[in-house]
């Protein structure tokens, strides 16, 4: 892992730092801000929120979603779908966002070793992100879904 970047579960101790999250809204249409990640989180045990630091700083957030039964994506039970990836804006364009990506399968191999596979989505307009989740590594092999924002791509990593 790059010296100093820390993924970890949410603590009601991240709270404050998540409350001056920075996310322009042209990104925030495609993700959940971390404030309603940790919303979600607590009507759903299976939402884990993660929050990324560096040093002493929060950068980003994420969800993982665990549950077997209700991960609509994929039909492979052992599969982990990663939500709401973001990185704080002062925190952007500095190669943090692909350093978390190439660190999370190691991340969620120690922490859910049932799992073999991650799953996102991304919405077909949301280029930017569509690049970073190739240059990471994830696949489009060509599955879609119909999501309420319009078309979302479903990529995927598997966890050797």
């Amino acid at each position: 892992m790059m010296a100093g970047l820390i993924i970890r579960p949410f603590m009601e101790s991240d709270f404050e730092a998540l409350s001056n999250y920075c996310l322009p809204i042209e990104q925030a249409i495609y993700t959940s801000l971390p404030l309603k990640v940790i919303e979600d989180f607590r009507k759903d045990k299976y939402n884990l929120p993660m929050v990324i630091y560096l040093d002493e700083d929060l950068i980003g957030c994420f969800a993982l979603y665990t549950d077997k039964a209700g991960n609509q994506y994929t039909s492979n039970e052992n599969a982990i779908l990663l939500k709401s990836f973001s990185l704080d804006l002062r925190h952007q364009k500095k190669g943090l966002a692909f350093k978390t990506l190439k660190v999370l399968p190691d991340m969620i191999k120690l922490s859910h070793p049932d799992k073999d596979e991650i799953i996102l989505t991304v919405h077909h307009t949301n280029v930017p992100a569509i690049n970073l989740y190739k240059k990471a590594g994830f696949i489009d092999k060509g599955y879609r879904f119909n999501g309420e924002e319009g078309e979302e791509f479903i990529f995927h990593s598997a966890l050797d």
